[in-house]
């Protein structure tokens, strides 16, 4: 039955006035995995949160806490396994490659090509995001895992500078000590263990040997008098620590810095972040130079996330993601706020902090200079990581565990792990 001319008119006022009080569209979302839970980690995340919201894209946060990522990364697994992938998450190292060749990562060619990433990115950090010729992740930051912080406050009133070597920390570390302020802070939380380790067999050593004991898995080198000499420098490096020293959040370790109640800090820019969100400033309340003997290295690490591809629902707003991520603007800001380097070549040094300047400049000199950091996910996969951390704990923790006795478990630990791996 035809509508009559006014019950027609009504029908078209009442359809517009409900048009008009409706929304133009839902908000989209996008649900993105990570392990940022720190305040200057959160304010990294909001700020790639605010730039979505402008264009009209929900962040939708899934934030695991855990120290380097381990509570993350079983979450991940089990939410791909349960079919509850979220559309994007916080993936690095050989990781990347690993979940490409599964086809469980969605390629990022266009988004590349239109903002020519090739270019743009520093070497390493492209061949990192790429999987037989696709680019299967975006790059948002270089941390320097090979960072001395130092309180200003205590350097000054005790007239001392920055070591530069081990000669010159263990002179600072007493006149320190015999001041009566703990020279080093340190927690025995595994991974922070495994950070400084590294740190220290870098100093021993050279980026090529480094990698060629963590990427290759070469079970012979760990018997190799430089990992003896790093061994032995971690434990004597305890004289200088707390007693006992508690298994502490690193974010807290970073509190006693701030407060002055230690002089110096082995650990990744990332502190830079968290002490700025405590009121401290670079060059103010703090200063880094590189740990001594590693000046001319960069020990890095390099925050990336990846797009699940599951339906391609959300390919839209992935897409967007990546390329707010890795534009100029976001990665000048973003990294001033996490304490990272920017992953492009183009950025402006004159920009950053001293600490920032050095870590950046450091890194462009190319891949002779530069290490991946085991702990935080760059140089091995994970059985291989989580093997070696346990051992160098073990060995930390323990007085009684000889050197040799801890080279020759890991020895034996990276030759049957590479024999798995190269039979699967």
């Amino acid at each position: 039955m035809k509508l009559s001319c006014l019950h027609y008119l009504t029908a078209l006022v009442v359809a517009g006035a409900l048009a008009a009080s409706a929304p133009a569209r839902a908000q989209q979302t996008l649900d993105v995995l990570h392990w940022w839970t720190s305040q200057s980690e959160r304010k990294a995340a909001d700020l790639l949160a605010d730039a979505l919201d402008k264009e009209d894209i929900q962040w939708r946060d899934a934030a695991i806490a855990g120290g380097a990522g381990i509570g993350a990364m079983k979450v991940l697994k089990s939410r791909l396994l349960s079919g509850r992938a979220p559309d994007s998450a916080q993936l690095i190292g050989p990781a990347i490659q690993e979940w490409a060749e599964l086809g469980l990562l969605l390629e990022l060619d266009t988004v590349s090509s239109q903002n020519n990433w090739n270019r743009a990115f520093f070497p390493t950090i492209w061949s990192l995001v790429r999987q037989r010729g696709h680019v299967v992740a975006v790059p948002i930051g270089i941390h320097r895992i090979n960072t001395l912080f130092y309180q200003r406050r205590i350097f000054n009133e005790l007239g001392l500078t920055p070591p530069r070597t081990w000669a010159e920390f263990e002179r600072a570390a007493e006149r320190i000590k015999r001041a009566g302020i703990t020279p080093l802070a340190q927690s025995s939380e595994p991974w922070q263990v495994s950070t400084l380790f590294e740190t220290l067999m870098l100093s021993e050593s050279t980026p090529a040997f480094y990698r060629q004991l963590f990427e290759r898995g070469n079970d012979k080198v760990w018997f190799d008098p430089r990992v003896t000499r790093a061994l032995e420098r971690l434990r004597r490096l305890k004289q200088w620590m707390p007693e006992p020293v508690a298994e502490t959040r690193w974010e807290s370790v970073a509190r006693q810095l701030a407060n002055g109640d230690v002089a110096m800090w082995v650990m990744g820019d990332w502190a830079k972040g968290e002490l700025q969100t405590m009121g401290q400033t670079v060059d103010e309340q703090f200063g880094c130079v590189a740990v001594p003997g590693t000046a001319d290295y960069h020990l890095y690490s390099v925050d990336t996330f990846v797009m699940l591809a599951e339906d391609y629902a959300s390919q839209g707003q992935q897409e967007k993601l990546a390329q707010l991520a890795a534009s100029p603007a976001i990665q000048a800001r973003y990294n001033q706020i996490k304490g990272s380097v920017s992953v492009r070549r183009d950025a402006d040094p004159n920009q950053m902090d001293s600490c920032a300047r050095a870590s950046w400049r450091t890194f462009n000199r190319g891949a002779l200079v530069q290490a991946p950091s085991l702990t935080h996910r760059m140089a091995s996969e994970e059985g291989l990581k989580d093997a070696i951390t346990a051992q160098l704990h073990r060995y930390f923790v323990d007085e009684h565990v000889p050197a040799s006795e801890t080279q020759r478990r890991i020895a034996s630990l990276a030759r049957a792990l590479g024999n798995r791996k190269s039979e699967d």
